[in-house]
């Protein structure tokens, strides 16, 4: 991406980008930041239709904050479409708050591909405790190179 892009307009693309997206829709996500150096947040607010039968949020939940943060991240950076090629997730605690937050940002970024990583959150009571950590692998779709983040 351009760094002569302000802050303030990665945030509102994203932000746009994931409006049009009905699976965050359907999970209310929001995006909370967003540079364009990668780093990005977004927070999910935590209700009963997020449990699993334990009383936790469900690990699909983790998941799809996870991967919205890691790509999101690379999407920023080159501008362009990406898409997840692999990640990985490793759940920490259980889930039991009011929100949950993912922050993602770049690690490395190549000429096609970039790792990327993210951290999640859980908010209960007004503090963040770190409850998963995630890493993928992100890349670029060629064909449409420049219509991206």
């Amino acid at each position: 991406m351009n760094h002569a892009v302000s802050n303030e307009d990665v945030l509102k693309r994203v932000r746009g980008i994931l409006a049009r997206q009905p699976f965050s829709a359907l999970l209310k996500t929001e995006a909370t930041r967003a540079l364009a150096d990668g780093t990005c947040e977004f927070r999910i607010s935590i209700d009963d239709n997020l449990m699993q039968h334990m009383g936790m949020v469900h690990g699909g939940v983790l998941g799809y904050a996870a991967d919205t943060a890691l790509t999101f991240a690379a999407g920023i950076v080159y501008g362009a479409p990406v898409i997840t090629s692999e990640f990985k997730i490793n759940f920490l605690r259980p889930v039991l708050g009011q929100a949950l937050i993912a922050r993602g940002h770049v690690v490395y970024k190549g000429r096609t591909q970039t790792v990327t990583r993210c951290d999640l959150f859980v908010v209960r009571d007004g503090a963040e405790k770190l409850c998963a950590t995630a890493q993928g692998t992100i890349v670029v779709l060629a064909e449409s190179a420049g219509t991206g983040v």
